[in-house]
């Protein structure tokens, strides 16, 4: 090959990388916003997990004071019914 035969075939080749190389690079930015969209949306669902955790225990709290209460209401009125028949 000659020397401008080999000139042209490299700036062609450079034309053709450099343009892969753009492409790559849009590829890779949006790669990138998608990642950090998925990374937003993980740490949202992690405080609205925290969230919900939080409800959940505050609800079994609540529930075992309401089971507590009825079951003594149940007990003194078993007390008292008993009472009454030996009466």
């Amino acid at each position: 090959m000659t020397k401008k035969k080999v000139d042209i075939v490299n700036t062609s080749l450079g034309l053709r990388l450099s343009s892969h190389e753009k492409i790559c690079q849009v590829r890779m930015q949006n790669i990138l916003k998608s990642i950090e969209r998925l990374e937003k949306k993980v740490s949202d669902l992690s405080e609205s997990v925290n969230k919900g955790k939080g409800v959940v225990s505050v609800l079994v709290f609540l529930g075992s004071i309401v089971a507590a209460a009825i079951g003594i209401f149940n007990y003194k009125w078993n007390i008292i019914t008993k009472v009454l028949q030996l009466i």
